[in-house]
């Protein structure tokens, strides 16, 4: 064992006690490995890279000892691998595929051949690069692709840098697609140069090995952390890193980010409704502010796992960094030859390499997108994926810098990006993908979503598949929500902020907030609420403006600005306002919440009437009695209500319940439950409506 445990680059994990309690279990240990290494994204990035160790076990039919091969299963992330997402397949039988294989043109037919090699019958499906793990002798074996290393792999006169920097002890494979092929070259590279650690795949990563988990995890970090230092070595050596600065940083950033994502969405939005991710991290800054910036961004990235996720090249705005940009019109103007001139770009790269059989052309809209000053946009199907690839092109600046500091940065051809992007082994895996849920690709900010019916939409509509903008104008309530949101969701589900809907001022930063985490906006539910039963003699002027403000008032500022975000998509989009059955039912001591309700009723057509030729749909749901989890019913409006009917606190669920037609208890779910039905596409042209949730109130029936 070696003794180097320090490192300057990469992060040393290894725990000698938990590696103990897995003595004896290889597989254990690969697991260990794996998520120690998946744990440093300077060593690998999300999803990519795989390992591998090699054992005997006994043939389940025969009983004799057999070596067997685990190696990462396609898919899935070396931080979160469990034994799960692992392929075990016979090792002799993955060699006996050699006689099998007919050459480069007929590569592919060797991935369903790897089927036939499975040991363990509840693996995860062998990915491509099994053969790479296999036709390696060592117990344990590690394919990752950090930044150092691909730098280096990158760069034009790389193999003999790898060659000087390691004194030999590293090999070198010219850049070819993985598969079949590249194993039997990583065969040959290490009989070719026996004793060597490792092996430098050009323009795509690094291959490390050791006999025991431990040596191989060690090695892996040796190797990259000498990278790493060469490098650092590097930089400034040819001059300023990317040629130096040609663009000052804009201070405001975040705020002219968040006014742009919404245009940005709309124009990225085109073919699939995207949903979007912002980053201002420097080593993004020091790139698209650079003058390399205009060179260096169309030669697109090198590492296949980076490629597949940023698509062959980012689109550069050409906008300045303090571009007045309250003109929608005169923006939209501007920047639409921009992305056509990017969809042509694509369209003519996908023409110019298509095979007789790739599939069909993809979605020509960029993912990546780069605005000097201010920062990186990225957009895809869900907000993982556009976080994701916006990791990986930060990669890729990473690459770029290092290749440049050490010689000349060369990205993959673009024949070769394109025999990546269309492979039809990743056509079979998107094709395998499960059908979008009904919201996927939605965004939805519900006003007073930390408790009660507002957290019940959130939940619902969540669930089935929208990024949920949380708020509250109670700090303690929304965090209460926050950490429920991610525990339950995670990360990417979900972001918050605090908002008073009687605030235009409030209401701006939460619409920005949301813009800057997602891209803008799609379903806007007007939530938030307060209750006063008072009868005419005890209700005061500052009950009944207390009313209007929050909502009346709140709900036209909420709208007003959801508006203003779905005009800058152009995409429609929904309001829902949550009103009452009092909206249209006259009781006792109710005065000045009925008559709020009523108005936030009419103001639902009267809005729809105004936006809908652009697609925005205005619709109410008229909710009654909803006492669970509610804030609303947790103080004195309960006791109003209660004194007006006669009764309890403790009767009313029981007294709403059995004045009802259904004879039902109406609970936030069912109120959740409407929204979705409103949104969840069955109800697309249906606008100005009112949609009674409360059991069946014959007094509420619209007439």
């Amino acid at each position: 064992m070696t003794e180097t445990t320090s490192f300057k680059h990469v992060s040393y994990l290894w725990d000698d006690a938990k590696a103990a309690e897995l003595a004896g279990d290889e597989v254990a240990l690969l697991i260990y490995r794996s998520n120690l290494l998946g744990a440093d994204l300077r060593l690998t990035n999300y999803g990519g890279g795989n390992t591998s160790c090699k054992v005997t076990s006994p043939d389940p039919l025969t009983g004799q000892d057999t070596p067997v091969m685990w190696v990462k299963g396609s898919g899935g992330d070396l931080g979160t691998l469990k034994k799960s997402g692992l392929a075990a397949l016979y090792l002799d039988r993955l060699h006996a595929l050699k006689s099998r294989y007919r050459g480069l043109e007929f590569e592919d037919e060797m991935v369903n051949l790897f089927n036939y090699c499975i040991y363990d019958l509840d693996s995860k499906a062998p990915s491509i690069d099994t053969p790479l793990h296999a036709f390696l002798p060592f117990k344990h074996v590690d394919h990752l692709h950090p930044d150092a290393a691909i730098a280096i792999a990158a760069a034009k006169d790389g193999e003999q840098i790898v060659k000087d920097l390691f004194g030999g002890t590293l090999g070198w494979v010219p850049w070819q697609r993985p598969g079949f092929d590249l194993g039997l070259q990583l065969e040959r590279c290490l009989a070719e140069n026996p004793g060597i650690r490792g092996i430098f795949l050009g323009s795509h990563g690094l291959f490390t090995w050791g006999d025991t988990a431990y040596e191989s995890y060690i090695n892996t970090l040796e190797v990259i952390e000498r990278c790493a230092e060469y490098l650092e070595e590097n930089y400034g050596k040819k001059g300023p890193v990317f040629g130096g600065q040609k663009v000052e940083t804009l201070e405001n950033r975040k705020e002219q980010a968040s006014k742009l994502a919404p245009v940005l969405r709309g124009f990225c939005s085109s073919y699939v409704r995207m949903v979007g991710h912002f980053t201002d991290d420097e080593r993004v800054l020091q790139f698209i502010n650079s003058n390399d910036l205009e060179k260096l961004a169309p030669l697109g990235t090198s590492c296949p796992d980076h490629f597949l996720r940023t698509k062959i090249q980012p689109l550069v705005l050409d906008l300045p960094a303090d571009a007045d940009l309250t003109d929608t019109a005169a923006l939209k103007e501007k920047l639409a030859p921009s992305f056509e001139a990017y969809r042509q770009m694509y369209t003519e790269y996908y023409e110019n390499c298509k095979r007789s059989n790739s599939p069909a052309m993809r979605d020509p809209n960029p993912v990546v997108i780069l605005w000097p000053g201010v920062g990186q946009f990225t957009f895809a199907k869900d907000k993982q994926t556009a976080r994701v690839a916006s990791e990986f092109y930060v990669n890729a600046i990473n690459v770029m810098r290092g290749a440049e500091a050490i010689s000349e940065y060369t990205s993959l051809p673009r024949q070769e990006a394109f025999d990546i992007e269309y492979w039809l082994l990743e056509e079979a895996k998107l094709q395998r993908m499960p059908k979008p849920k009904p919201l996927s690709g939605k965004i939805a900010l519900i006003t007073g979503s930390a408790g009660g019916i507002g957290k019940a939409i959130a939940k619902k509509l969540q669930a089935e598949g929208a990024v949920i903008f949380l708020n509250d104008n109670d700090s303690g309530r929304l965090e209460g929500a926050k950490e429920e949101f991610q525990k339950s969701y995670g990360t990417d589900a979900f972001n918050a902020e605090l908002l008073d809907v009687t605030s235009a001022e409030s209401i701006e930063k939460a619409f920005d907030a949301c813009a800057l985490a997602f891209g803008g906006v799609d379903i806007v539910v007007n939530n938030a609420g307060i209750s006063i039963s008072k009868s005419i003699a005890d209700h005061t002027e500052k009950d009944w403006d207390l009313l209007f403000d929050i909502l009346v008032k709140g709900q036209f500022l909420v709208s007003q600005a959801a508006v203003a975000v779905m005009r800058k998509q152009a995409l429609g989009g929904d309001i829902i306002n949550i009103a009452s059955k009092n909206a249209v039912v006259s009781g006792p001591n109710n005065l000045g919440y009925g008559s709020a309700k009523a108005a936030q009723a009419h103001g639902t057509r009267l809005l729809a009437a105004e936006v809908g030729p652009e697609k925005i749909r205005v619709n109410t749901v008229n909710p009654d009695a909803v006492i669970a989890d509610s804030k609303i019913w947790a103080g004195a409006w309960a006791e109003g209500r209660a004194k007006a009917y006669g009764i309890t606190v403790e009767e009313l669920p029981a007294y709403y319940a059995k004045r009802t037609l259904l004879n039902e208890i109406i609970l936030p779910e069912d109120i959740a439950n409407a929204c979705f039905a409103f949104t969840g596409g069955l109800l697309n042209k249906s606008t100005g409506n009112a949609l009674n949730v409360d059991g069946g109130v014959a007094m509420g029936f619209y007439r």
